[in-house]
């Protein structure tokens, strides 16, 4: 016999869900992306 049943519930290892708030991801992410850009530019590094 195996130390764990084969009908066990799956653990959640943080990977996206699937009825999340995918509008406000998309937003912040390019948010952070536009800010990213302006340090980079303001900094002189491009």
């Amino acid at each position: 016999m195996t130390a764990h049943p084969a009908t066990a519930p799956r653990a959640r290892t943080g990977g996206p869900r699937e009825n999340g708030p995918e509008i406000l991801e998309h937003v912040l992410g390019w948010t952070l992306v536009v800010v990213i850009a302006m340090l980079v530019t303001g900094l002189g590094l491009l």
